[in-house]
């Protein structure tokens, strides 16, 4: 992975100007809203950038797996493939959540599943590209080249329900207060969490302003254990959380991708509420 898992606007269209222009992905997603990204992307993108969709690039088919569970390799290369994406060229994921949808999946998939060296997150989004100055364009733009990068995947850097129940890490838990107390579930059927996590919503992983909170901050913050594992309600926003470990420079959580709607799936698996 590159030195600084973000890059600002400013820094940005500097690069774009440079002799190895970025990738751009567009992740923009709305939960519920399976055709929102695109149309996000078709009325107002970053020049050249290219649409990736949480639905159908960034997981794969949901059922016993959760929500948005992890896609195949044979799929996720396929997806890489068919945008262009190479390990000699950088690429920035960009979407309008401060990463929390779906840019920080993106990141975690490409840096840290698939090994990719030199994904960065437009630290503000959308937002920040547009408050430095940067145009917006609508419509398709050219095709990316078909690349043919072979991914060497890392599957040490998530785990699955199983390997939870048997080595009882610490699980930080992204989704907000009230969802993990169990007092509110909008999505899943079950409220609560899986027992012995502590909460930290990746909201508060962002400024006022919707960038990323210094080094420093985030380091003062974020839970501490020898072995951590980031889970939310199906593994998107948990790849926030992930990132905010590596922002602050410390080592990242493992990704638990299926998370709480997969968790819920089997009975036997204990539940908790409250604090």
């Amino acid at each position: 992975m590159s030195p600084s898992p973000l890059i600002t606007a400013v820094d940005l269209v500097e690069v774009l100007d440079g002799r190895l222009p970025p990738l751009l992905l567009d992740c923009r997603a709305r939960l519920g809203e399976p055709d929102a990204g695109y149309t996000l992307w078709w009325e107002a993108h970053l020049p050249g950038s290219v649409h990736l969709d949480l639905d159908l690039d960034l997981a794969g088919p949901p059922g016993e797996g959760g929500r948005h569970p992890l896609p195949g390799r044979e799929a996720f290369t396929a997806t890489l493939r068919r945008l262009g994406v190479t390990p000699e060229a950088p690429v920035v994921v960009y979407d309008d959540r401060g990463g929390q949808l779906a840019a920080a999946r993106a990141w975690w998939m490409l840096a840290r599943w698939a090994g990719h060296p030199d994904v960065r997150l437009l630290d503000g989004g959308i937002g920040a590209w547009q408050e430095a100055g940067g145009e917006l364009v609508e419509g398709d733009g050219a095709a990316p080249s078909v690349s043919a990068w072979t991914p060497c995947f890392d599957d040490d850097a998530w785990v699955d329900a199983d390997t939870l129940q048997a080595k009882a890490p610490r699980l930080v838990d992204a989704r907000a207060e009230t969802r993990f107390r169990g007092e509110a579930e909008p999505i899943d059927p079950v409220a609560g969490h899986i027992p012995g996590a502590v909460c930290r919503p990746s909201a508060e992983n962002l400024t006022p302003a919707g960038t990323f909170k210094a080094p420093d901050r985030l380091d003062a913050e974020l839970p501490e254990a020898e072995e951590t594992v980031a889970y939310c309600g199906s593994g998107v926003t948990a790849c926030h959380t992930i990132l905010a470990y590596a922002v602050a420079g410390r080592p990242l959580p493992r990704l638990y991708p299926g998370s709480w709607s997969e968790w819920i799936r089997d009975p036997a698996r204990p539940v908790a509420t409250g604090d």
